[in-house]
This record gives structure tokens, C-alpha cells and sequence, in this order.
């Protein structure tokens, strides 16, 4: 049992090519066999015509040799028009099939990758809706006073350091204007910055209730060491959450880079795969926003062929890539992004490893 255990379908494909080389190898020799036996039947006529009436007896032998070669010659063509294109077959085919297994398989892990991180995120979106409707969040927006500003940046430091997974938290004006933050200390920068420009603060302003909000693509942020980060928010409301005044802007901006390593972590391939093996988080437009090679952040772009639809796989060159495009949670379709697994292919020297071990 445990020696099926171990065979992998691209051992399985490794002997049947071994299969087709032994094959030809055996009905080339059956081919030099021939020429020998016909050789030697060229020799018995030869002979037998210099001896003469006393090498009749050749004469018989070569006319043996021969029969014996013409019979050897029609079942090495029978043999090799058969075994040729039988192994070719096979060989085709059982390619064709490991990479479809292959496939599925890197699929199937880039899906469980982006689903995770479809779940982490979505728990963000709690999060921001829930904080905006803290009473010290909204006196913070609604007066603008020094004094609740401080009040307010203790309530946020006090939510950071029960979650871990922000690096911080603003409360701005409808102006755009950072009134409060909860790690004043560790980002000097975000105080008294202004954030009109930025994307995700103008929609937050247009958000049409208190349970929706916005969210961003993966950015550095100058005012936060320029780590990356991803960031929700919503509008902060007076009197009635679901439809007060908007008085001001909630951001909450997620740790990126070591929350979702940890995520890419999670999908755990077999030792043997995980030097050939890399494992991404793409956005929309194939921007790296995480690898388990840790190369690549936000810099590189990889091209991803997803002609397929949301999941599918395709072999390019030497690589065997999956990919899965985010589904979204509960209503939420997420930011487009994509679960990507690239694989290269194994050597013939591991394929041997592989074998050998198997048959330990």
C-alpha cells in the first residue's frame, strides 16, 4: 500500500515513456538481428558457389538463413508500426492527462488561497462598519474639538492593540483633513495630513449607509513608513447610523505585507514541489501583491492568461500554471483579484529519485 501511495502521476508518465524507449530499443535490435541472419545467408551463397557441388549443403543453410531473416523483417515492421504508434499514443495521451491533473491540482490550491484571503478580508468590512458607529468616532468627527481628538485616538490605540492585523487608524473630517490616529507615536506623519485626494475617502463620503463602505488595492503609504497596505472605510454619522449627516471619514488600514504571508503559508504543498513552486495573490491587473518567494510586491507584474474563465490552468514553455479568480463573500465581489500557482516542471533526475523511492 504504501509503495501506491508514493507513485505520483508524473512517475506513472515516466515509465510508460521508459516503456516506449525500451520498445524501440528492443525492435531496433530485432532489426540487427535481421541484417546479421541476412549477412550470414549472403555468406552460405557465396560458399556454396565456390564449392561447387560439394557446398549444395550451404546452398540449403543459406536459403534457411534467409526464410529465417524475411520472417524476422515481417514481425519487426508488424511490431514497430504497432508498439510505435501504440507508445506514441500512450505517451501523448498520458501527457495530455498529467497535465490536466496537474492542472486542476494548482487550480484547486490558487482557489483555497484566494478564498482565505476572501475571508480574512471580509472580516475587515465588519470591522470598519462596527467602528463607526463608536460614540468617541463620531463627537471626534462631528466637532472637530482637541480634546475629543484625543479622546478618540485613545479609543483607537486601545482597538489596535487588540487587533493586530492594522497598522493604524484615522478619523477624518468630510474635508479630508486626519483628526485623530491610533499610533501617533509610531507614524508622526499622519498627523495633521489631508487625504481629500485619495480614492477611497472620496467614495466613503458617497457610501449610501452605514452598512456599506469601500475598500482599495494594495498601496504604500508614505505616512505609514510606506508600508503596504490595503485600506476600508466608511462614513462616521451623527445622530441615526443608517441616515445621519456625514461628518466625516473612518480609514482602517490592514498590515498587508505579513498578514498575507501568512496566508500564502497556509496553502502547504509536498516538500518536493516547494523549491519548483511559486504561490501569488495578483490584482486585476496581474500586479504582484504577495508570493511565497517573497519577490516581486507590488513591482512586478505577471502576465496571466485567463482565457479559461475564473478558474483554469495552461502550460507555458516549462511551467504549469493555475489560477483562480476571487469569488467574493457574502454580496462582496471583492477587487478582482487572483489566486496564482506556477509550477515548473520536474527534471528527469527527480522523476528517477521519485521512482527509486517507490520502489523501496
Amino acid at each position: 500500500m504504501e509503495r501506491c501511495a508514493s507513485l505520483r502521476p508524473d512517475n506513472l508518465l515516466a515509465l510508460s515513456e521508459q516503456l516506449h524507449t525500451i520498445a524501440h530499443e528492443q525492435i531496433d535490435e530485432i532489426g540487427r538481428i535481421k541484417r546479421s541472419a541476412s549477412l550470414l545467408s549472403i555468406n552460405a551463397m557465396i560458399a556454396s558457389a565456390q564449392l561447387g557441388d560439394s557446398g549444395r549443403h550451404f546452398a540449403g543453410v543459406a536459403r534457411e538463413f534467409r526464410a529465417i531473416a524475411t520472417q524476422i523483417d515481417g514481425v519487426a515492421s508488424t511490431l514497430d508500426g504497432r508498439f510505435r504508434r501504440t507508445l506514441d499514443d500512450l505517451a501523448s495521451q498520458g501527457r495530455a492527462s498529467l497535465n490536466d491533473l496537474r492542472g486542476q491540482t494548482l487550480a484547486s490550491l490558487a482557489q483555497s488561497a484566494v478564498e482565505i484571503i476572501d475571508r480574512s478580508l471580509h472580516d475587515r468590512t465588519c470591522d470598519v462598519r462596527w467602528w463607526a458607529t463608536d460614540p468617541a468616532i463620531i463627537a471626534c468627527a462631528d466637532t472637530a474639538s482637541p480634546e475629543l481628538a484625543r479622546l478618540a485616538g485613545q479609543r483607537l490605540g486601545r482597538i489596535l492593540d487588540t487587533y493586530s492585523a492594522y497598522l493604524d487608524l484615522w478619523i477624518c473630517d468630510v474635508r479630508g483633513r486626519v483628526l485623530a490616529t491610533g499610533r501617533p507615536d509610531r507614524f508622526p506623519m499622519s498627523s495633521d495630513l489631508c487625504v481629500a485626494g485619495k480614492a477611497w475617502f472620496q467614495e466613503a463620503l458617497k457610501v449610501p449607509a452605514a452598512d456599506a463602505f469601500v475598500t482599495c488595492d494594495v498601496e504604500r503609504v508614505r505616512a505609514l513608513n510606506d508600508a503596504p497596505v490595503t485600506t476600508w472605510a466608511t462614513a462616521i454619522r451623527s445622530g441615526d447610523p443608517g441616515r445621519g449627516k456625514v461628518v466625516g471619514v473612518l480609514g482602517v488600514h490592514f498590515d498587508w505585507q505579513p498578514q498575507a504571508q501568512a496566508i500564502i503559508r497556509a496553502i502547504r504543498l509536498p516538500p518536493e514541489d516547494q523549491a519548483r513552486s511559486r504561490l501569488m495573490l495578483l490584482s486585476a491587473g496581474g500586479r504582484v501583491l504577495a508570493a511565497s518567494d517573497g519577490q516581486g510586491l507590488l513591482t512586478e507584474t505577471f502576465r496571466l492568461d485567463t482565457s479559461k474563465g475564473p478558474v483554469g490552468s495552461y502550460v507555458e514553455g516549462n511551467r504549469a500554471i493555475g489560477y483562480a479568480l476571487t469569488s467574493g463573500l457574502e454580496g462582496d465581489k471583492g477587487l478582482g483579484w487572483y489566486g496564482c500557482l506556477v509550477q515548473t516542471r520536474r527534471s528527469p533526475a527527480e522523476t528517477a529519485t521519485d521512482r527509486a523511492r517507490s520502489a523501496s
